[in-house]
C-alpha cells in the first residue's frame, strides 16, 4: 500500500493527483505486459528455436537406408528424403541427377520445386496478417479483391483457405493447355477468375482449388502493400534463416524436373511456367529449410495460437463423402489431417498433418505427425514417383514410430 505524508512537499490534494498518476501508469504497463506474450506468440522467434543441424548424411534408420538404396540404385526414386524427431535428424539422404544432361548428381541442399507444398505458405501469410489486425479470415473476399463479381459477395477469405469457394479450379476451365503454357501476372489470373460462375454456393461442398490460393495470395499483395514472394522473405524467411527458399524465378538454382514420356526414360521438363500459380505452387526449397519451415510452424512460432489452430481443424463440410471407401481428410488452411499411414501395408494409423506436391517434374510430400513430433520429407524431381514418394515418406514415418515397415501401397 502506498503511504503518502500529509506534508511531503506539497498540498494532500497534489500528492493525492500524483498516486492517481501512478497508479494509472502501473496498471498500464501490467496491460502492455500481459499483451506482449500474445505478441510474440504472432512473431517468428527463430533464436528461441534449435540450432540447425549439420547438413550431412544421416542413416539411423535402417529398414528405410536399405529401401532407398535399392531404389535409388536402380533409378526408382531420385530425389531426396528427411526424417527427424524434434530437432534430432534421423535420416538425410539423396539419390538420382540434378541434371543428367550434364551428369550433376544431386546434393543434400538441392533446391526442388515445391509445387502445392506452398500453400501453406500462402495459408500462414493470411493467418499472420489476421494476428497482425491488418485483416480477418471472416472478411469478404470483395473487401480485398476489386472490382468484385456480385456472384462472389458471399465469399469469405476462410472459403479460400478452405477450399469452399466454389470458384472454378484453373484446370477445370476450358483452354487450360493454353493457360498452361501461358505466363501471367497476380492481376491477369485474379481477372480470368472473375470471368467464370461459382461451380457451388460457398461453404457447401470442398473442392481442390489453386485458383483460390492465387486469390489468396493477391489479397496478401493487397493488404501489405509488398508483392507476395518479397513479403513471404521478409516476414518468414529472413527471419527463419531459410536462405534456400524463394520463388522460382528461373535464376533461383532449381535442379531440373522430369517425367517419364513415351517409354523412353526420363525427359526434362525445362517449361515450369509457375507464373500462373503464385500463391498455388511456385515457391523452391531444400530438405533442411523445410524441417526449419516446420519446426517453426507446429513449434509456435510463426502464428498465434488461434490462427494455428485455424490452420490445422478441419472446415470441411460436415457432410463431406469418404474418399474412394476411406475416411475423409480434414480440410485444413493449406495443409490436411488423415490417418495416412491406412494407405500402406502393413498400415498404421497414427494422425498426420501433411501437403502433397507435384508441378513439372516434381513429386514432393511433407507430413508431420504431432503426437510424437515426426516430421518426414520427401521431395523427387520425377513427376512420375507419386508412389514411390508416398510409401517412401510413410516407411520413414512407420520406423521412426515404431510401427511395422510398409512394404506397399495399399489398393
Amino acid at each position: 500500500m502506498f503511504h503518502v505524508p500529509r506534508h511531503a512537499g506539497g498540498h494532500p490534494r497534489l500528492a493525492i493527483a500524483v498516486l492517481a498518476g501512478l497508479i494509472l501508469v502501473v496498471a498500464g504497463l501490467v496491460v502492455w505486459s500481459s499483451a506482449r506474450p500474445a505478441a510474440r506468440e504472432a512473431n517468428p522467434e527463430p533464436g528461441s528455436m534449435a540450432a540447425r543441424p549439420p547438413v550431412v548424411e544421416v542413416r539411423s534408420l535402417p529398414r528405410l537406408t536399405e529401401q532407398l538404396e535399392r531404389w535409388g540404385g536402380s533409378g526408382q526414386f531420385t530425389g531426396g528424403v528427411l526424417v527427424a524427431r524434434g530437432d534430432e535428424v534421423l535420416f538425410r539422404q539423396v539419390y538420382g541427377f540434378a541434371d543428367r544432361r550434364q551428369g550433376t548428381p544431386l546434393a543434400l541442399d538441392s533446391r526442388f520445386r515445391l509445387a502445392s507444398v506452398s500453400k501453406q505458405f500462402t495459408a500462414a501469410a493470411i493467418l499472420r496478417l489476421q494476428d497482425e489486425g491488418v485483416l480477418s479470415t471472416h472478411d469478404p473476399v470483395c473487401r480485398w479483391i476489386q472490382p468484385c463479381p456480385p456472384a462472389w459477395e458471399p465469399i469469405r477469405l476462410y472459403h479460400l483457405l478452405g477450399h469452399t469457394s466454389g470458384i472454378p479450379d484453373l484446370m477445370a476451365r476450358p483452354a487450360w493447355g493454353l493457360r498452361r503454357v501461358t505466363p501471367a501476372t497476380m492481376d491477369e489470373l485474379t481477372a480470368d477468375s472473375m470471368k467464370y460462375g461459382l461451380q457451388f454456393t460457398p461453404g457447401t461442398k470442398v473442392r481442390y482449388n489453386n485458383a483460390a490460393y492465387n486469390l489468396l495470395g493477391a489479397v496478401v499483395e493487397k493488404a501489405s502493400g509488398a508483392p507476395l514472394h518479397d513479403w513471404l522473405r521478409t516476414a518468414f524467411f529472413e527471419p527463419l534463416g531459410m536462405a534456400d527458399t524463394g520463388y522460382d524465378d528461373d535464376a533461383s538454382g532449381v535442379v531440373m524436373g522430369y517425367a517419364n514420356l513415351g517409354g523412353g526414360g526420363p525427359t526434362p521438363q525445362p517449361d515450369h511456367n509457375v507464373s500462373i500459380i503464385p500463391g498455388a505452387g511456385a515457391l523452391y526449397s531444400t530438405l533442411d529449410d523445410l524441417l526449419v519451415w516446420q519446426r517453426a510452424l507446429h513449434g509456435g512460432h510463426l502464428l498465434s495460437p488461434r490462427s494455428y489452430a485455424m490452420m490445422i481443424a478441419d472446415h470441411a463440410p460436415a457432410d463431406t463423402p469418404s474418399e474412394r471407401g476411406r475416411p475423409r481428410r480434414d480440410w485444413g488452411f493449406g495443409l490436411f489431417s488423415n490417418s495416412i499411414g491406412a494407405r500402406v501395408g502393413p498400415a498404421f494409423s497414427d494422425r498426420q498433418i501433411y501437403h502433397t506436391g507435384s508441378w513439372s517434374g516434381f513429386r514432393n510430400m511433407v507430413t508431420w505427425q504431432p503426437d510424437t513430433d515426426v516430421t518426414v520429407i520427401v521431395l523427387s524431381n520425377n513427376y512420375h514417383s507419386r508412389d514411390a514418394v508416398f510409401l517412401l515418406s510413410q516407411q520413414g514415418m512407420a520406423e521412426a514410430l515404431g510401427r511395422p515397415f510398409p512394404t506397399s501401397m495399399a489398393r
